[in-house]
């Protein structure tokens, strides 16, 4: 089989599972594309190093989870150039946060170890062994890390279920 029929095998069996992985962690369809696209570029560019099986699309949703990491890193730089810009124009005017539901709040105040572990458990399907392929640890600590970040977020969301009720009765 050649480089060219291995990716194209690469890319017709697991495109879906990326797409659906870069999907659930963007906020548009553009960011969705350039997940998929630096994914499968880097396959293409190290296919010799793609592994054989399931295990590559393992190999794929970690060089995705870095291409998203490399993503969130420059969002946050320019975010950062927005907010002194902003800071800079309309110093007088206040902004007013967008209320979102209390999952996605809770979810959203975890640390991201939290939520990536979780994303991978819940969104993608993995067990703990799968989730440690690709967040490069082993098996029980992927085990205790998904178990802690459930308990975080339990306790995220009965605190957050508490304020609502709270700010309900007032």
């Amino acid at each position: 089989m050649t480089h060219r029929d291995r990716f194209e095998a690469i890319y017709d069996a697991y495109y879906p599972a990326i797409h659906q992985y870069a999907s659930r962690r963007t906020t548009s369809a553009d960011d969705t594309a350039d997940v998929i696209s630096e994914t499968f570029l880097t396959a293409w560019r190290r296919i010799e190093d793609v592994p054989e099986g399931e295990r590559a699309l393992l190999w794929l949703y970690g060089v995705s989870r870095r291409v998203l990491a490399n993503q969130q890193r420059g969002a946050s730089r320019r975010a950062g150039l927005a907010d002194r810009l902003r800071d800079e124009l309309a110093a007088d005017r206040p902004v007013t946060p967008v209320d979102l539901e209390h999952v996605r709040v809770a979810f959203d105040e975890l640390p991201e170890r939290d939520r990536e572990v979780l994303a991978l458990a819940c969104w993608e399907g993995l067990t703990s062994r799968q989730i440690a392929k690709v967040m490069g640890c082993t098996a029980v600590a992927a085990r205790t890390r998904l178990h802690r970040a459930r308990k975080r977020l339990a306790a995220r969301l009965e605190r957050t279920s508490s304020l609502l009720i709270s700010m309900e009765e007032a």
